[in-house]
């Protein structure tokens, strides 16, 4: 059984080598996930640690554990922009090879997606790779495909190019009149 939790923007180094270590797996099982391989260990633990430390701090982080450490993972980045409160974009859904097949990729989606409504957003978007496992996950879901970008990015073979879909996903206000918290992110919609 897996557990699930957010994850403290400050880390500590045994969560940032098992978060490094899930970076790595995925782009070594081919997973288009903005790295190119051979993607060094040290290299995935410093992303890891900017992108921790220099994120919105509205950004959620969601982090899924087994028995032995973390398995799984997503993220919830809050929009940038003033016009855009009721938006956040998920990304990075990664699960180690050791733990796929058993539905943890989509708990992960389904508690962000709650995460994301008990903080006040009410639309979601993200990206996938056309014809991969997380667009057929992101369908099944429930997520609405927008159109397909040709020739986005590159799988990691750094050669390859490939499609990515872009989706989204309304979620409904949260609480009875929507998110009524002192300036909740939600509360201009």
């Amino acid at each position: 059984m897996h557990r699930i939790e957010r994850l403290a923007v400050n880390a500590g180094e045994k969560d940032l080598r098992a978060l490094a270590e899930i970076l790595v797996d995925a782009v070594d099982s081919g997973a288009a996930v903005s790295f190119l391989a051979p993607l060094t260990r040290e290299t995935a633990r410093d992303w890891w640690r900017e992108i921790l430390s220099t994120s919105h701090s509205g950004a959620i982080f969601l982090v899924a554990r087994d028995q032995e450490s973390i398995v799984g993972t997503v993220q919830l980045h809050p929009a940038w922009a003033p016009n855009q409160p009721h938006r956040a974009e998920v990304s990075k859904l990664l699960v180690h090879r050791r733990a796929r097949g058993g539905g943890l990729a989509t708990r992960l989606m389904q508690e962000i997606e709650e995460e994301a409504s008990r903080a006040g957003f009410t639309l979601l978007t993200l990206d996938a790779k056309a014809g991969g496992p997380a667009e057929r996950l992101y369908r099944r879901m429930g997520w609405t495909p927008v159109g397909t970008i040709p020739g986005f990015a590159l799988d990691p073979d750094g050669r390859t190019p490939h499609d990515a879909v872009i989706f989204y996903k309304r979620l409904p206000p949260s609480g009875p009149g929507g998110d009524t918290r002192k300036g909740s992110r939600g509360s201009s919609l």
